[in-house]
């Protein structure tokens, strides 16, 4: 079973910044596709971006292309998020998948880390 276990949620000003982590128990995040995806209240499961294995190639979601930064360390086992500029729309509870995933497929994710922004 996959065992996946985000933080560095909280609260942040609009045009603030937070740095998300997940922490593989299991594996190594360099062996494996990894994916974020984030969950608003009463919405569904969307897609943040992906980070492929190896190499390490990147792809956002349009809504935070130029904002977000996913990187690994695979000594550490963490995959990031780092969001800047943050806006209210996002606000969501932030899961990392093992692989690659866009939402209610994302069966390989953690409990999730939330993220609130707000002035």
């Amino acid at each position: 079973e996959v065992q996946l276990v985000e933080s560095g949620g909280g609260t942040a000003q609009p045009g603030g910044s937070l740095r998300l982590s997940c922490v593989a128990s299991d594996f190594t995040v360099l062996d494996s596709p990894m994916t974020w995806v984030r969950q608003a209240p009463g919405k569904k499961l969307e897609w943040v971006g992906s980070i492929d294995s190896g190499y390490g190639s990147t792809v956002y979601a349009t809504y935070v292309k130029d904002r977000a930064t996913i990187a690994r360390d695979g000594a550490q086992k963490t995959l990031y998020l780092q969001l800047n500029n943050l806006t209210s729309d996002d606000s969501a509870m932030y899961y990392c998948a093992k692989g690659y995933c866009s939402g209610v497929d994302c069966l390989s994710r953690g409990q999730g880390t939330q993220v609130s922004v707000s002035s």
